[in-house]
């Protein structure tokens, strides 16, 4: 049965796609199994870094089950598999903790798509990438097409959703897309995630939320989420919310 695992090994999470018999493609359950574990790490403030990877070594994730979506009108599709493995996905990416995309296989359509919404990635010498929609009569709709060209150059998610080029790993970590190309992915992997130990956990969640403003990953929420921590931990609000309390006039300091 297709699943998606969670385990913690100390403040690592590690997510595993468990549908090895169809390389790992997404299914309907799979992605609300995935959010449902998203949330709760969101959560849970011992996690410091949440991995994401697939069961075997030939695929990290093959994209969505065609099985799944096939039979489905194009309002439901667009309405439904569409909008909900997007809001998922986009999920993953808001993450508060640092994440990594271990690709342990091919990285294919829907499962290149989750490799993006993950902070960086390690990859295994093997693997390739693709965006291979367009075989079966489809376009990207998991931001193949949005999150993705602002981490590959522009050329590069033509070559893949116009010409159905594959990408090998050694080139995918020439221009960036790839932290480390590695035999032992899931240990140098590991070693990335547990040297956050030593990193303070507010100021790595702060960093992530000024560079998702900066480029664009839902800039307004991360805005308002920066300003709100920061007024959060003012006198005035402290102020405010004991005021409201006693119900009385605040005395605002402007501390």
């Amino acid at each position: 049965m297709s699943d998606v695992t969670l385990r913690k090994q100390g403040s690592v999470v590690v997510l595993t796609l468990q549908n090895p018999d169809k390389l790992n493609t997404l299914t309907l359950p799979m992605l609300e199994a995935l959010e449902g574990h998203l949330t709760a790490i969101e959560r849970d403030t011992s996690v410091r870094c949440v991995l994401v990877t697939g069961t075997g070594d030939r695929a990290f994730c093959c994209g969505a089950d065609i099985a799944a979506w096939g039979h489905l009108t194009p309002a439901e599709f667009a309405r439904h598999w569409v909008r909900d493995g997007h809001r998922i996905f986009d999920r993953l990416a808001r993450l508060s903790q640092p994440t990594i995309a271990v690709l342990n296989g091919h990285a294919f359509g829907g499962g290149l798509e989750l490799a993006c919404a993950c902070d960086i990635r390690v990859m295994a010498p093997q693997a390739t990438l693709a965006l291979p929609e367009a075989h079966v009569g489809i376009v990207q709709g998991w931001s193949g097409t949005q999150r993705a060209v602002r981490l590959f150059p522009e050329p590069v998610v033509k070559e893949m959703a116009l010409f159905g080029r594959r990408i090998p790993a050694a080139r995918a970590a020439s221009f960036g897309f790839i932290a480390e190309v590695a035999d032992n992915y899931m240990e140098r992997a590991t070693e990335i995630a547990e040297a956050l130990t030593g990193l303070s956990p507010r100021a790595t969640e702060v960093s992530k939320y000024m560079i998702h403003a900066a480029t664009g990953e839902d800039r307004a929420a991360m805005v308002e989420a920066l300003g709100s921590a920061a007024v959060a931990g003012s006198a005035d609000r402290q102020e405010g919310v004991a005021a409201f309390l006693d119900k009385r006039q605040p005395r605002f300091s402007g501390q």
